[in-house]
């Protein structure tokens, strides 16, 4: 299975980028795993923002993905919970997941409704950096139930 992590705007260097990095490699000797950057509709205002950066995405995704769009509106299910869905695609045989990270003022409907799980991480709010690296460690989490590794007890 093949995951795509296609976060607006740039991964600024420093610890959360090197933690992204790291869970990034750890993932890979499970699956393949690339990010891809679309890039901010800075200066905008933010209904504009929150327009162009959304067309941006829904332009970045392909035919056959999957699509898990990260929102705080969206479902909060568990680590296990995650795995299960992830393992039910990959037997059904989805070849590609892609999981949406966006910009400071979100999606609009249309990403949303284009999306196969939205996804909240939790009832808080996070900064969009950290997201990233919480994302990329649950990826990793997910590949190590799947694979009946003992990182998640």
């Amino acid at each position: 299975m093949r995951i795509r992590l296609l976060f607006v705007g740039k991964t600024v260097r420093g610890p959360v980028a090197d933690l992204l990095a790291d869970y990034i490699g750890r993932t890979q000797r499970m699956a393949t795993i690339e990010v891809v950057h679309v890039a901010e509709a800075a200066g905008a205002d933010p209904m504009r923002q929150q327009q162009v950066e959304s067309d941006r995405c829904l332009a970045a995704l392909q035919p056959g993905e999957r699509v898990v769009v990260l929102d705080e509106r969206g479902a909060q299910i568990t680590s296990v919970g995650l795995a299960s869905r992830m393992g039910a695609w990959r037997d059904q045989g989805v070849r590609q997941v892609v999981f949406v990270i966006g910009g400071a003022y979100g999606f609009t409907d249309a990403v949303r409704q284009r999306a196969d799980l939205v996804l909240a991480l939790s009832a808080m709010t996070f900064p969009h950096q950290l997201v990233r690296a919480i994302l990329a460690e649950q990826i990793y989490r997910t590949f190590s139930i799947l694979n009946r590794l003992p990182y998640h007890h």
